[in-house]
Parts: structure tokens; sequence; C-alpha cells
């Protein structure tokens, strides 16, 4: 099993000094059964009031962090080495109920899936719907896992990607017309699209490793990435990243599950003074397998 390492660091800086409000990091690896955090430690400066951990309603690790004083700079810097287990070839072990679309999660399952079986975003001509349906065979009867590894090729084949240093998450309608996007923009839209076919469906966000012979291929290294989960009876939150084609885990490092990206976002906090103040921030991640690492930054 490889050993990943990522150094995750983002640095604030301000024109004047500023006092800081309370930030929320999610920068710490879901522990499961195929991925085990080994070390984790986080650095903060100005050294804060306080740290404290806790789980958030979807279970994931969320560190709380209140400030003193004040600074014209503010750096969080993570470093993460975690046990990670590929799966080069997703395991479809669906229950046999559930091998051809259509199908229906059992009534207990269902109550829980509810919330990320809806579609959270406007869709008046069910575009996005109408979009994902064209994936369905015409006889009525598709192959559940043919199916979803289609619209996810489907999405990394005929989107284009586009990085956005603005924050946020563009509408899945919007995502549908430009056929541009950030790897949020295309995990929403893939969400949206396999819940518009009746799919329990969540947003992951976490790392991807980019090995260097194949930087130009992979997409979204540098930073914090995103794609998404889909529900299958018997094979459990299957992963789908539909910025890279990839259907499994396979060089995907998972942080934390949510069911809409807003309740995912990596780092977010406030601080008191002008918005004229803020000059602006850099972000910086690297991720390592064994020695071979891959090394991309932005301002």
């Amino acid at each position: 099993m490889p050993i990943f390492s990522v150094k995750h660091t983002t640095v604030y800086r301000y024109s004047r000094r500023v006092r800081f409000g309370e930030h929320r990091l999610m920068f710490r690896p879901r522990d499961s059964f195929d991925q085990r955090l080994l070390d984790h430690s986080l650095t903060v400066d100005p050294m804060p009031r306080e740290v404290r951990w806790i789980h958030d309603v979807f279970g994931n690790c969320v560190a709380v962090i209140e400030f003193k004083g004040s600074a014209s700079e503010l750096h969080f810097a993570t470093d993460i080495c975690l046990d990670h287990t590929p799966q080069h070839s997703p395991d479809f072990r669906i229950d046999e109920a559930a091998l051809t679309y259509p199908f229906a999660y059992d009534p207990d399952e269902a109550v829980d899936l509810a919330q990320t079986m809806e579609r959270h975003h406007a869709d008046a001509g069910d575009e996005v719907g109408k979009w994902a349906r064209q994936f369905v065979s015409a006889s009525g009867h598709t192959e559940t896992g043919k199916l979803l590894m289609t619209l996810c090729y489907a999405i990394h084949e005929s989107f284009a990607y586009s990085r956005r240093f603005e924050t946020g998450t563009q509408p899945p309608l919007m995502t549908l017309h430009l056929r541009k996007g950030t790897c949020r923009d295309f995990a929403l839209f893939m969400m949206e699209a396999v819940r518009s076919l009746g799919f329990a469906a969540r947003f992951v966000t976490g790392y991807v490793y980019v090995p260097s012979r194949d930087s130009d291929a992979i997409r979204g290294g540098g930073s914090t990435h995103a794609w998404c989960q889909v529900y299958l009876p018997g094979a459990g939150w299957i992963e789908f990243d539909p910025t890279n084609g990839i259907v499994g885990n396979r060089d995907l490092i998972r942080v934390a599950v949510a069911r809409h990206p807003r309740q995912a976002i990596p780092l977010s906090g406030t601080y008191a003074g002008s918005a004229s103040s803020f000059l602006g921030m850099t972000v910086e991640v690297k991720v390592a397998k064994e020695n071979a690492p891959t090394k991309i930054s932005f301002v």
C-alpha cells in the first residue's frame, strides 16, 4: 500500500494589521478502510488563542481556531501522512436488485439518503436531467455501473477544465451551458445529474496525487480537489471524479464529505478591517507518493 504525504500551506496577506475572527479548517483526511491516517500536524501563525477539534454533522474533522491580537499575515500549514489503498478498478459489487437501472433504494436506507437524493439547484426546464437521461438505454433498462461510469467520462471528455480563483461553485445549469468549470463545478454538476436519475450523491473535498510524469493529464493538483460519491446498494459510496475521469479512489485522498459544496469549504474565516486591507492569498499543496513528489502552486 503506497504512503502519501501532503503539505498544504495557505497564507493570507493584508496591507495593515487586522484582527482575525474564528476560522474553520477541513484539512484532516477521514480515516477509513482504504486510507489510514498515520500522522497529522497543524501549524498556525500568529499563534492562536485556542484550537479545538470537532466532528461536524457528516462526521468530518473540523479544526475551530480562535485568535488574539492582530497581524498583517495569517499562515496555516498542515503536514499529513497516510496509508492509501487504491482501487484501480471500481468494485461494483452491487446488490442484484440494483444491477440494472432503474432501481429503488431499500426503504430504511432511503430515509437516510433522502437529502442526498434531492436536487438542490433550480432547473425549470430540467436541462440537467435531460442531459443525464441521454445515457439511459432507450429500452428503459441500463447496467447501473456502466451508466454512472459513462456519465462521469462524458463530463471529463466534453467539458473543459478551467481554473477560477473566485470562491464558490457555479450552478449546475451554468456549467452545462458553458461546458467548462472547475473541479468543484464538475462534482456538483455530476451530483445534480445523477440525482435527476434518482441516485443518492454527495460532495467530496480532498487532494489528488499528480504524478510528475502525468502532470499535464491530471487536473486539480496544486490546491484542494473535489469530486463526488454515488451510493450503490451493496457497493456503498463509490468515488467518481469527472474532472479526471477517475472511477474509484485511485490517487484521491478524501478529507470531507457533504450534501452540498458550501458545507465542505476547506478553509473559512473572518477578519475585522476594511475590504481594501486584503492583499490576497497564496495556496500551495504538495502531494508525494514514496519518492515521486508533485508540486504545483498558484497565487
